[in-house]
């Protein structure tokens, strides 16, 4: 009758002691104690019904049977290691693919995206941006930032931002010269338009009580980066998200003219899919955005 295979990390432990004929040097490079090792030992001894090691005063030596099992396991070890790195580790050295919205990775994401390179420098980053959702094709990210309402089928969504509306625009406008004064002198303004978004232009005029305001011109963009740096060029009031504008409005580019702010119901959340099995790396970033964004909101509320 066959005897059965002895546990693999009996055999690692038979392989480390050999190397070293020391108990107490494998022990160190295996993270174990002495004794575990010495316990491996007589384990695989005891199951194998030889002895595989002479125990002598200053040290270990192979016996006849040690001699003839180690290169056999040293061999199974080896051709173990290469076939889990040929199979599997492409997977672990592929690029982390992110799929994030082009608005929050210009003003937010790249912004901080070398403090993550920093901490994790081998970790290799793909991105790739989405304008508009597409609830069927979700296979070609490990991860995305999407942004609405976090209810989207099949994803497990994390909460990244709690913004408010605020009405941005150069310091000076190409028609006015300066910035609206009143949110009444927005009707000689040209008021920038993002598809997509369900709370625009039209939600915050309701909000703050001017929703039968007509402005003196509109433009519509598919992206608030569009709508952002028109904005920026001085040639329209554009509707900015919080957390996305305050690197502009730091800079000088962007101005906030009123003190007016709705709160969001939207927001801007990390999402992956349920099903798929998920990258080796994915929740180093996931950790890393999330520190990030507790910092930043800490910074904002503080």
């Amino acid at each position: 009758m066959k005897k059965r295979l002895p546990p693999l990390n009996w055999l690692h432990s038979f392989d480390v002691a050999a190397r070293h004929l020391n108990f107490t040097q494998a022990a160190t490079e295996l993270n174990l104690t002495q004794a575990a090792v010495s316990q491996q030992i007589r384990g695989l001894e005891s199951q194998l019904g030889c002895t595989l090691f002479k125990r002598l005063p200053r040290g270990l030596e192979l016996t006849d049977s040690g001699l003839a099992y180690l290169p056999v396991i040293r061999d199974s070890i080896a051709r173990m290691s290469a076939a889990t790195d040929e199979i599997f580790g492409q997977i672990r050295h592929r690029p982390l693919t992110l799929k994030v919205s082009l608005v929050f990775y210009t003003c937010w994401l790249a912004l901080r995206l070398a403090r993550f390179r920093e901490a994790h420098p081998n970790i290799s980053l793909r991105f790739t941006s989405n304008i508009w959702v597409n609830e069927v094709d979700q296979k070609d990210a490990d991860m995305e930032i999407r942004y609405g309402h976090g209810d989207w089928q099949g994803m497990i969504c994390e909460r990244l931002t709690w913004d408010r509306l605020i009405p941005v625009c150069a310091p000076k406008l190409s028609n006015l010269q300066r910035p609206p004064v009143s949110i009444k002198e927005l009707s000689q303004c040209t008021l920038l338009h993002v598809l997509g978004y369900e709370e625009g232009w039209g939600h915050w005029l309701n909000k703050t009580g001017y929703g039968h305001m007509e402005a003196a011109s509109n433009i519509q963009f598919d992206t608030l980066i569009s709508a952002l740096e028109t904005a920026a060029q001085g040639e329209g009031v554009a509707l900015g998200r919080s957390s996305l504008v305050e690197g502009m409005i730091a800079s000088g580019r962007l101005i906030s003219p009123f003190e007016h702010s709705i709160e969001t119901s939207e927001a801007f959340y990390l999402a992956r899919p349920i099903k798929q099995h998920p990258h080796p790396n994915a929740e180093a970033f996931r950790q890393w955005i999330l520190q990030e964004i507790g910092t930043n909101t800490a910074q904002l509320t503080g």
